[in-house]
């Protein structure tokens, strides 16, 4: 091995690391409806929406916007909401139905779901953990870029 070798650091930024970050983020810092993050300023690692919990985890700080982060990670960042978003389709579903009774939108909004009045933070979490295990057992060699 040469000196400039760099070897592996170990896990890649896969959605499963990135929806477990997520919900170890909510665990030790909060939990937010409405919002990404609550409005307190004065701290940089406010209580999050499931998906604000997701930019910390693929940003290592606060994300308003995908927009604001570099190519790289708003790839990371947008590819792990979508497995998120796929998982809440899947086992949560939260169809949008107008008030004539056709259904506008199939698909879960994480957003939509997060900031449901009924929601628990223990409900994100485990769906969060369930998204990360559903990733692993549909790609068991990690499935990394």
């Amino acid at each position: 091995m040469k000196a400039t070798h760099n070897p592996p650091t170990g896990e890649q930024d896969t959605p499963a690391v990135l929806l477990r970050c997520a919900a170890l983020y909510l665990s030790r810092h909060g939990w937010h409806q409405g919002t990404y993050y609550t409005a307190n300023t004065d701290t940089l690692t406010p209580p999050a929406c499931a998906v604000g919990a997701i930019g910390m985890a693929a940003a290592g700080r606060r994300t308003d916007h995908f927009s604001s982060l570099d190519y790289d990670t708003q790839v990371t960042y947008r590819r792990t909401v979508n497995v998120f978003t796929h998982y809440l389709d899947t086992h949560h579903p939260l169809p949008v139905i107008d008030e004539d009774g056709f259904l506008v939108d199939e698909h879960t909004s994480p957003f939509s779901w997060n900031d449901d009045p009924a929601r628990t933070v223990d409900e994100v979490i485990k769906a969060l953990i369930g998204a990360a295990d559903e990733w692993d057992r549909l790609h068991p060699a990690g499935g990394a870029r």
